[in-house]
């Protein structure tokens, strides 16, 4: 999701993670690179605490931490792309990354679905479907007399 710099990480048109709330680290990445992978840190770690975030509600919070907890380490998601080469798109690879993540987590439960009966006519379908596929591999086979 491009933001533009400096306003905060943007999830949602109602949520905005402020940059303050956001750590980053950066250290050297394995993979493609050439000489320069031995130099550069270009592996990038985005970290922010759920649990003690002010642009959090109470729900939103409580839904995160339920939704997140495999990946809640003490509170805080981190999330790390190392797929390029250069810092800078790692970065935003990273943002976007956790604005996905927070955004399906912070996304209402699908809703329940009702049990329904099939309908008599999509029950006389099917075994009509069955007829006929029985009396075609009948046709195929040997006769017996």
């Amino acid at each position: 999701m491009p933001t533009a710099p400096h306003r905060g990480l943007v999830v949602s048109p109602a949520l905005t993670i402020p940059d303050a709330e956001l750590t980053w680290r950066f250290s050297r990445a394995s993979g493609p690179g050439g000489q320069g992978v031995n130099t550069t840190d270009s592996r990038v770690e985005l970290s922010w605490d759920v649990a003690s975030s002010a642009v959090l509600s109470d729900a939103q919070r409580a839904r995160l931490v339920e939704r997140l907890d495999k990946r809640l380490v003490g509170g805080v998601l981190t999330v790390t792309a190392s797929e390029h080469r250069e810092q800078l798109r790692n970065r935003a690879a990273a943002r976007t990354r956790l604005a996905a993540l927070v955004a399906d987590g912070l996304a209402p439960p699908a809703r329940q679905r009702r049990a329904t009966r099939p309908t008599r006519g999509s029950q006389e379908r099917r075994l009509a479907a069955k007829k006929q596929r029985t009396t075609t591999k009948q046709m195929r086979r040997r006769p017996t007399d």
